[in-house]
């Protein structure tokens, strides 16, 4: 065979193709090996070499017919690569160099479009115009995408409509419908099929849920629930201190629900502040003034709720803020009397008799319920009974003769009480000045005895004294008989001694 004249290969065959999944009895028929030296007379044998020969694929030595002996799956190996000889029946030696050959498995439509990152969670502001971007989707479909449309997708919104749309060929997401209001409804769920064979009837189909979420803009402004507040406030109230709470509420969520309050200025304006309780958005009033019932009874004044943070594009819906009355009623709290003046100063002369009035003080009750008041001497502050005090008229009187140049003044505490209410009490001091009078003679601090010459000149100082009182410091005219005739004079400052 060696020595034969070299002859042109001439192999003859069917293009090989294998339908995947194919379920008949029988083996598969995928094609024919042939060769033109075969001329018929079963002279040839047909050997079959290479990927998944004998185990998948079988061919007839004689004929060349080649078979698919189960079933197979284009997604699991889309082809085999084989090898083929023609040889010599005989001798078994090839007529024809090895040749190599594909079979590829057709692929029939039996995967459906899967989307692998399902479910999908999207978000998108309210009130977006219609078309705006959510999300994109993809599903992928194992099929042959060269081959016929099995792996051409096609993406249809099952449930989610009139809301949202979706592109047939890209999968992305869009709203479909205006001014959808987050504080109407904020979620929503949409049902997406893949379909491939582009849609056809008798295309295999996946689905997949998209979860999506209004987010909340600022297009809700404050508002209060009612129109009118009424609070109580007693008068006792602390400067600083809530006194009380109200409160608008903001459809909207986090920071565009943010609420500022401001008083408008008015009756009651000065008298109270507002602030915001950032964690609920209450707006809590404080008292800026000490109040008094008897003074005033009532405030009303306005407040308006407004937005911290404003969106310019929804400016036009209206007036982002709410205005409310608020009325506080004060309510009277039993108070102590109080005094006409802080403090009281009065003047006695030391001779004044015991028994006598050196003055008054007055306390009131100014309660709406005003009521009688007693007076009298707080005793740690007289503790020997100097004073007495009528507790009806608050008239101070005397009990004693009083001293000056034992004690020049007397500090004492004089207390008011609330007849109805004994508890309720208050204080003043009164000072009491004790006048001096005249009613001590001028000593020397100490007895002298001076000597003076005969022939002493007129005028002439003999002796010095320095008075011990003021009272010294007068003119004083000494008359000392010296045989009736010497005559001695005091100055009225130093007291000197001269003879005139």
């Amino acid at each position: 065979l060696g020595q034969r004249r070299r002859i042109k290969r001439g192999w003859v065959w069917n293009q090989f193709f294998v339908l995947e999944e194919y379920m008949g009895s029988d083996p598969q028929y995928v094609g024919k090996l042939h060769t033109d030296l075969d001329g018929g007379h079963s002279a040839v044998k047909y050997t079959l070499s290479g990927d998944g020969a004998g185990s998948i694929f079988t061919i007839d030595q004689t004929t060349g017919d080649i078979h698919a002996l189960r079933s197979l799956d284009r997604e699991a190996k889309p082809y085999y690569t084989l090898r083929a000889q023609a040889v010599d029946i005989d001798t078994n030696r090839p007529l024809e160099p090895e040749s190599e050959f594909v079979i590829k498995v057709q692929d029939i439509n039996d995967n459906e479009p899967k989307f692998l990152e399902g479910p999908y969670t999207a978000t998108v502001p309210e009130m977006s115009p219609v078309g705006t971007y959510v999300t994109q989707v993809t599903a992928t479909d194992a099929d042959d995408p060269t081959y016929g449309n099995s792996a051409r997708v096609v993406y249809s919104i099952l449930h989610g409509q009139p809301y949202f749309s979706v592109d047939p060929k890209t999968g992305v997401i869009k709203t479909a419908l205006p001014n959808m209001d987050r504080e109407v409804k904020e979620q929503y769920q949409v049902l997406i099929q893949a379909k491939d064979m582009g849609g056809q009837l008798g295309g295999l189909a996946g689905t997949t849920t998209i979860n999506i979420s209004l987010s909340d803009v600022n297009d809700n402004p404050p508002r209060f629930s009612k129109s009118f507040f009424h609070l109580r406030v007693p008068e006792s109230s602390s400067v600083g201190s809530a006194v009380g709470r109200i409160k608008a509420h903001d459809l909207d969520v986090g920071r565009n629900a943010e609420v500022e309050y401001t008083i408008v200025p008015g009756d009651g304006g000065a008298m109270f502040g507002i602030t915001t309780n950032e964690h609920n958005q209450e707006g809590i009033i404080i008292l800026k003034r000490p109040l008094d019932y008897e003074s005033k009874k009532a405030y009303t004044f306005k407040v308006d709720a407004s937005n911290a943070h404003l969106d310019p594009r929804y400016q036009s819906f209206g007036a982002f803020k709410d205005t409310a009355t608020v009325k506080i009623n004060v309510l009277d709290v039993d108070e102590p009397p109080v005094f006409n003046k802080p403090s009281y100063v009065m003047d006695v002369y030391e001779d004044t008799p015991a028994g006598t009035i050196i003055g008054a003080v007055t306390a009131q009750d100014l309660d709406a319920s005003s009521g009688p008041v007693r007076y009298s001497i707080d005793w740690k502050s007289d503790m020997d009974s100097y004073f007495d005090i009528d507790p009806v008229e608050g008239t101070i009187s005397t009990n004693e003769l009083l001293d000056r140049e034992s004690i020049a003044r007397h500090n004492i505490s004089i207390v008011a009480t609330k007849l109805n209410s004994p508890v309720l009490t208050s204080r003043v001091a009164v000072t009491v000045n004790v006048l001096d009078i005249n009613e001590f003679p001028p000593e020397l601090a100490s007895p002298h005895e001076t000597f003076v010459c005969e022939n002493a000149k007129m005028g002439q100082v003999r002796l010095r004294l320095f008075p011990s009182t003021p009272s010294l410091r007068r003119l004083i005219c000494i008359f000392f008989p010296v045989k009736d005739v010497l005559i001695f004079s005091v100055s009225p400052t130093a007291v000197d001694w001269s003879v005139v």
